[in-house]
């Protein structure tokens, strides 16, 4: 699956299908396009859990992470 990286404040990436960013979340804005890069499931990359990153696509449509943590869901408190 094709996946577009965006950097946003400090060291928040978001991470989604959209080559637009649309779908990130605004709270973590403003979201700049970093590249597009190839996931595959069980194939890991540096600095992220493709499987996570997989999962969090197909439920959320985008995957958060702040200094590679995994910040997706904090925002829907």
């Amino acid at each position: 699956m094709q996946v577009h990286i965006f950097r946003g404040p400090e060291r928040v990436f978001g991470m989604t299908a959209d080559p637009t960013g649309a779908n990130l979340p605004a709270q973590y804005a403003p979201w700049n396009q970093f590249k597009a890069v190839e996931m595959t499931r069980g194939v890991e990359m540096p600095g992220v859990n493709t499987s996570e990153c997989l999962d969090d696509l197909e439920r959320f449509g985008y995957h958060i992470t702040d200094a590679h943590v995994r910040i997706t869901e904090r925002h829907l408190a």
